[in-house]
């Protein structure tokens, strides 16, 4: 036929060149999906590539250490928290492999000097890992002995205070060293291997290993051979060094991997959303050119190709240029990220072509999709509705669409009362996906509940004013392109409220959790974590009644879910003393008694973990320690205040074995009536931090705090992308109807009159998406009080909230004011004589 001799090609440059308005919004939709997912693109591949570069470890070749993370069933490594322990023989069987020289150990024990500030301290021989040397005194031999690096205002003769567990001692330069090249994180000193082996709780056994490689061995041949004759054990070379060098490097890829992969599936599915919408919009804008392909022949398939390839087209294009300006938003990201203390500040990131290649393939999966979702109405028409639709619009959505956003609705709901029968983090975890099923529920509805909406608005709105009754009838008779305005906007307030709600009702429960939970009337600390020492010297304080040392740490727990499939969890380990616990917080217990705590093999969990896990007293928990060290324990109590004080409480001697310190984090102190002041001077006065009890931070409240900067990035983000999508959406529903707007002013409307309708219809945008993201966000904000506090009123941030819903309804306002305007720049004889 003559269609097919046109080609497609000649059709779809020709309907570029005549729709460039439309399409222009689907490519700036694809351009910011395209930037977004290629920035976090590069966040997982430097999860997987990145690290940080060695600073004191830079002259030993090969560095080994123990295995920094647990093999989990089912799912990717998980890093460890705290400084696994190295085999008591590993320093001689990695000397004995062929092709070593020798080997240096290192210990690092944290001091703190008379500044405050946490210094890291070394054997004398672990210097030669920095390849730095003296440069005047001698090495360190007896225990009040110390060389530092060069800098330090102290030089030779000088006498300095350290402290190590809140116990201060005074030390005497003897010698000074070179600077590393790299920037240290904390100041370093070096005592004699005596000293070390005193001060650290597990007598200077090594915590790293530096090899030398016999002159003429290759670094990583020697490495492998390591690998090999001592299984276990992580070895690296080069720029991997850093890995063992710093502890928290492992944790930083897990991070970036975990943030990257969330960011990349939430961009993508509101990509989806927002280019579809945009597409449909601009299919709605030429319905009468399908209705006429139709008409005269074209097939559903063939309407499906030109729209596909018109598309792909523009899709192809933007995607590519938003490459570029990808990359640039991860350094963006990055800083962001350090900001909140997410990842470490000279986590290097890993710049590669594979970020680009995946975020193409994705968002032109996600544009092709879009495609395909505009183009099933006028490719499904039958030519006669088809022309009948050209001039009035689709009149309801299809009976597929309707039905699944019911079942989707409905599932929302049903999600979102799981709290209602199961409290805890699970239950909250099931409201969060609850707001996800309503939003796409939302989005398959919307132009349903607009023009139902509209239909009741309308004799409301038509006796208010002239420009009133306009509006309401342009509602009723276009909800669909009314949708396409509302249903952005919408998603933004509704995703906006949940990222905002979630981290703030944890927060606050966890709060009041920590405040009340504490009975004891000082909490005392210091920087680096409290010595036995510390803390028997705070017994001794008169008026003082009880202490109680407190050693947090963390753990990965495995279980299984209702349906059998294997998960792991990481909860805050919490160690306490049994005898005193009691008599300085209160947990809540519910069943047994934390009196039975004793040793490694017995533990108290949080009713909400023991609802996750399945188990109660004397039931048997299995995973790992902060270090790697496998846990057995069996459940001896079930307390209340998880939140507040971690999901897992054992004996404090038995968590401290598995930190990388072996401090106490710090001590509750009860006191006798009257003795708090007293006791409080006299606990600063041993150079301690002491406060009231009552106030404190709540266990894994820095984590929490990490995981709300982490949202609100993400929210930035994604409102970010939104609020262009909204720009874009409504400049183009209202470039549309310029038409219209002439129309109205040749029958004898002002433009006064034509501004006001657009005005009322701004209004009703604003307030109509804002009612529908607030309604979309209150079953899971009201599931996750529930499942966490117990409390039906959900605590959100006032300022937050007004502010991110004031927003939302500023820029619809703002832009639709903007391209009515534009669309009214046209004489409106020239207007109607332009278009047929």
């Amino acid at each position: 036929m003559a269609g097919a001799r046109l080609g497609f090609g000649r059709l779809v440059r020709a309907d570029l060149r005549q729709n460039r308005g439309g399409f222009v919004g689907v490519a700036v939709a694809v351009f910011v999906a395209s930037a977004l997912v290629t920035g976090l693109g590069v966040l997982v591949e430097s999860g997987v590539r990145g690290g940080l570069a060695p600073v004191r470890y830079t002259a030993a070749p090969v560095i080994v250490g123990a295995s920094q993370q647990v093999e989990v069933p089912e799912d990717l490594p998980v890093p460890l928290h705290e400084r696994a322990p190295l085999p008591q023989d590993a320093a001689a069987q990695v000397a004995a492999v062929p092709g070593v020289d020798h080997v240096v150990a290192d210990v690092t024990v944290p001091l703190v000097d008379a500044g405050g500030r946490v210094v890291e301290a070394h054997p004398w021989g672990a210097v030669a890992l920095a390849g730095t040397a003296l440069q005047e005194g001698a090495e360190p031999a007896g225990a009040d002995e110390v060389v530092v690096t060069a800098g330090r205002a102290e030089g030779l003769g000088a006498r300095i205070v350290l402290a190590h567990g809140g116990t201060p001692e005074e030390y005497r330069v003897v010698g000074v060293v070179e600077a590393t090249a790299g920037a240290e994180r904390a100041p370093q000193v070096y005592l004699s291997s005596a000293r070390i082996a005193e001060l650290d709780p597990r007598g200077g056994a090594a915590q790293t290993l530096g090899v030398f490689p016999a002159p003429g061995a290759d670094a990583a041949e020697t490495a492998e051979s390591i690998r090999r004759a001592v299984p276990g054990l992580a070895v690296q070379t080069g720029a991997g060094r850093g890995d063992i060098e710093f502890l928290d490097s492992g944790a930083a890829r897990s991070t970036l991997v975990t943030i990257g992969s969330a960011f990349v599936g939430t961009c993508v599915l509101v990509a989806l959303f927002i280019v579809s919408g945009t597409l449909s919009l601009s299919v709605q804008s030429r319905r009468r050119d399908f209705a006429l392909l139709r008409a005269v022949g074209a097939s559903p398939k063939q309407v499906h190709a030109l729209v596909s390839r018109e598309v792909m087209s523009i899709a192809i294009v933007a995607g590519l240029l938003g490459i570029v300006p990808g990359y640039l938003l991860s350094g963006v990201l990055q800083r962001a990220f350090v900001s909140g203390g997410v990842i470490p500040g000279d986590f290097a990131l890993a710049v590669g072509p594979a970020p680009a290649v995946g975020a193409l393939l994705l968002v032109l999966g996600a544009a092709w999709a879009a495609a395909r979702i505009a183009a099933r109405r006028p490719a499904g028409l039958d030519p006669i509705e088809a022309l009948r639709e050209s001039s009035s619009g689709p009149t309801r959505i299809g009976p597929a669409r309707f039905v699944s956003g019911g079942i989707l609705a409905l599932a929302g709901l049903a999600v979102s009362a799981v709290p209602l029968f199961a409290r805890g983090v699970a239950a909250a975890g099931a409201s969060a996906a609850a707001a996800l099923m309503l939003i796409v529920a939302l989005a398959l509805l919307g132009p349903w509940l607009v023009a139902l909406v509209m239909r009741a608005a309308a004799p409301f709105l038509g006796r208010l004013s002239a420009a009133g009754f306009l509006a309401s009838a342009n509602g009723v008779a276009s909800s669909r392109r009314l949708a396409g305005a509302i249903l952005p906007i919408a998603l933004g307030v509704g995703l906006g409220l949940v990222q905002i709600g979630a981290p703030s009702i944890v927060a606050h429960e966890s709060a009041a959790q920590a405040d009340a939970g504490v009975t004891a009337a000082l909490r005392v600390s210091a920087p680096a974590g409290l010595s036995s020492g510390a803390v028997a010297g705070l017994g001794e304080i008169p008026g003082v009644a009880t202490v109680a040392p407190i050693a947090l740490s963390g753990a990965i727990i495995g279980y299984k879910e209702f349906d059998g499939t294997p998960k792991n969890a990481e909860p805050v380990l919490q160690g306490v003393d049994p005898a005193a616990v009691e008599r300085t917080m209160d947990l809540q217990v519910r069943a047994g008694a934390l009196t039975g705590l004793d040793g490694a093999g017995t533990v108290a969990v949080s009713s909400d973990a023991a609802q996750t896990w399945g188990v109660g007293v004397g039931d048997a928990i299995e995973g790992w320690f902060g270090d790697g060290t496998p846990l057995h324990a069996t459940v001896v109590a079930v307390y209340e205040r998880g939140l507040g004080f971690g999901d897992l409480t054992m004996d404090g001697a038995a968590v401290r074995a598995h930190t990388t310190s072996a401090l106490d984090a710090f001590a509750l102190v009860a006191v006798d009536a009257g003795q708090a002041e007293q006791v409080q001077a006299a606990a600063v006065a041993q150079g301690l931090h002491a406060a009231p009890g009552g106030g404190q931070k709540a266990a894994g409240a820095d984590a929490q705090s990490q995981q709300g900067w982490v949202n609100l990035v993400a929210l930035i983000v994604i409102l970010g992308y939104i609020a262009i999508a909204v720009i874009n959406t409504l400049v183009m529903a209202t470039g549309e109807r310029s038409r219209e707007f002439a129309l109205l002013q040749l029958i004898g409307s002002s433009r006064r009159q034509v501004r006001a309708m657009m005005r009322t219809e701004a209004v009703m945008v604003a307030v109509i998406s804002t009612a529908f993201g607030v309604i979309v966000a209150i079953p899971p904000l009201i599931g996750m009080s529930i499942g966490i506090s117990g409390r039906l009123v959900p605590e959100l941030p006032v300022l937050a909230v007004l502010g991110l819903v004031g927003t939302m309804g500023a820029l619809a306002l703002a832009t639709l004011w903007v391209a009515t305007l534009g669309a009214m720049r046209t004489r409106p004889i020239e207007e109607i004589g332009s278009r047929q």
